[in-house]
């Protein structure tokens, strides 16, 4: 279990067991449990939404630069601070690929199966990605399960942190729909961690595939699907909760699956395709 989840698993009016016993027992160092982020500055968060809008646009940009960018829209920003906020956000600053999280080095690897794959049936392949979601005053991370071929959305989820749970929340509501032949992530610590890779490995027939570092094409249809989804929901949005996010997303998904036309689908819907 992730340390923040540990932390939020204490309960400080627990009638039986203290504070200092459930760190105890949780393993959660007593000083990281009480210990209160600082909160992010108003101009900090303009900054992240405006670099959100120029990595949507221009995702092989990296922080130097969105940094010039930035500069030349009016923002006396330094290299530095925008690194830092790309960090936050998740974007990985270095390659011209979102890397919402880094891998832990222990965790197991998975070599890029989809070269030159002809994608053309429902469940072939499926991809997820992590993307950042902004708000009002705050801001959120989205992950989604595409189905390649069709489009389709098979499930989403939203959260306030990285932890790895929302992940797993949203591959197991994917997996009550159908089963993929080929499942395609990233290096990210959520999707190589052994809860989620355990998920997949239980079922014999799926083949996991990973991103290669640093190629920004490799999950393509997700990255496209970001994109959509910014343009066409969030950027049109302030949501001021993540319950009224989660609200306002929930009714753009059932949307985009059931009543937006495609053009690349012969202008069908996603799940008119995955459903075929």
């Amino acid at each position: 279990m992730p340390d923040k989840d540990r932390r939020q698993a204490i309960e400080p009016l627990h009638p039986k067991l203290s504070i200092v016993k459930q760190c105890e027992l949780l393993g959660v160092n007593r000083a990281s449990f009480y210990y209160q982020p600082k909160p992010v500055s108003e101009l900090d968060l303009m900054l992240m939404n405006k670099i959100d809008e120029i990595y949507t646009e221009f995702p092989y940009y990296g922080y130097r630069k969105i940094t010039a960018q930035l500069r030349r829209d009016n923002f006396q920003v330094n290299r530095k601070r925008i690194a830092r906020l790309m960090q936050v956000m998740g974007l990985k600053a270095i390659v011209p690929k979102r890397n919402l999280s880094k891998a832990a080095k222990q965790n197991a690897k998975y070599p890029y199966l989809l070269k030159e794959v002809d994608v053309n049936h429902p469940n072939h392949v499926w991809g997820t990605d992590i993307t950042y979601i902004r708000a009002c005053k705050t801001w959120f991370y989205l992950t989604a399960i595409l189905d390649w071929h069709s489009r389709y959305v098979l499930a989403w989820r939203l959260s306030s942190s990285m932890s790895s749970g929302f992940c797993l929340d949203c591959l197991e509501e994917a997996l009550q729909i159908g089963q993929p032949e080929i499942h395609n992530s990233d290096q990210g610590a959520q999707f190589t961690s052994e809860d989620y890779l355990s998920i997949l490995k239980s079922y014999s027939d799926i083949k996991i595939s990973m991103d290669g570092r640093g190629r920004c094409f490799d999950n393509i249809f997700t990255e496209r699907l970001w994109r959509t989804v910014k343009y066409e929901e969030v950027y049109l949005h302030d949501y001021t909760s993540q319950t009224e996010a989660e609200s306002s997303l929930k009714k753009y998904f059932d949307k985009y699956n059931h009543r937006r036309l495609h053009e690349s689908l012969n202008y069908q819907t996603p799940a008119e395709v995955y459903y075929r």
